[in-house]
């Protein structure tokens, strides 16, 4: 299986609730790095996994409304724990609709599995993965007969 991997970073603050947290339920900040990779079993033509760039700026629109701010005033997290765990699945739920969108070009079209890694140190990190449906694009228009 071939696999691209594109990366950035945010910067965020939040509390959690519950004991197990300790001192964590306070309002810190933290620092994730952020790691994409897109997987599939066969390239484009163009020989690519996906475009680099789109991948990149697909990326760096998912995390813009997240960077700089408090997680714990956010409608999309209200009442929950914005662990490392929940931002993966989050950010990869946003990167498989922007695949959804064609927001990659032609290359998501045929991705198979994506993961998602957040960095929380050089000794700590959670990911989120799991397979994506394959939208295979057309290779021409279906006839107006056809079935």
């Amino acid at each position: 299986m071939y696999a691209v991997e594109v990366r950035d970073h945010i910067m965020i603050a939040h509390s959690f609730r519950g004991d197990l947290f300790g001192p964590a339920q306070r309002l810190h900040g933290a620092t994730f790095v952020v790691d994409v990779a897109f997987f599939t079993e066969s390239l484009t033509v163009d020989g690519v996994v996906v475009d680099i760039g789109r991948a990149h700026d697909a990326l760096k629109a998912i995390l813009g409304p997240l960077a700089y701010r408090n997680l714990d005033e956010l409608p999309d997290f209200a009442g929950r724990n914005t662990t490392t765990e929940v931002l993966c699945r989050h950010i990869f739920d946003a990167m498989a609709a922007a695949i959804a969108t064609g927001a990659l070009g032609p290359g998501g079209a045929n991705l198979a599995r994506l993961k998602v890694t957040l960095n929380e140190s050089h000794v700590a990190r959670a990911w989120y993965e799991a397979d994506l449906p394959i939208m295979h694009l057309p290779l021409a228009d279906p006839s107006p007969d056809a079935p």
